[in-house]
């Protein structure tokens, strides 16, 4: 349900961003007490509250006329966060040359966890500076990295 959901809704939420200057960075629909149907946009400099009630009137407007939520939802529409996750290419090609947090499935000489400047991504493999590519598929999460 949630996979034909999320197939069903990104051109739409992608297609509205683009109308009023937004990036859709990515969409998830979860079950949790309720369904929850979470929307990250972004755009250069940072969104405020006012891009994403805008945004999210829109797509709530669209997607009630389109019918392609079968139950009912709540809409959340944020930005992705400074920490936020790199997913698609386009992701990694933006943030070439920023430090990012690596989370792996498996130990890879004998670390889980990897910080380090984004050098390449090729779709296959992330190479974070100094180091050998990691697979994609080792890879469980990438994060841009916050210095506290």
């Amino acid at each position: 349900m949630a996979g034909y959901v999320e197939k069903a809704v990104e051109p739409i939420a992608e297609g509205i961003a683009r109308e009023v200057g937004l990036e859709l960075v990515d969409l998830e629909y979860v079950k949790e007490k309720d369904w929850y149907l979470r929307v990250f946009i972004d755009q250069p400099g940072g969104i405020g509250i006012e891009d994403c009630q805008r945004f999210s009137e829109r797509l709530e407007a669209e997607l009630d006329r389109q019918d392609v939520v079968p139950e009912s939802y709540i809409l959340e529409v944020s930005s992705p966060g400074l920490d936020r996750v790199l997913k698609k290419d386009r992701d990694f090609e933006r943030e070439m040359g920023k430090t990012v947090d690596v989370s792996l499935y498996e130990p890879l000489d004998g670390e889980k966890s990897l910080t380090g400047t984004l050098a390449a991504w090729d779709g296959k493999a992330l190479t974070l500076e100094g180091r050998a590519p990691i697979p994609r598929e080792k890879i469980a999460q990438v994060r841009l990295h916050i210095d506290i």
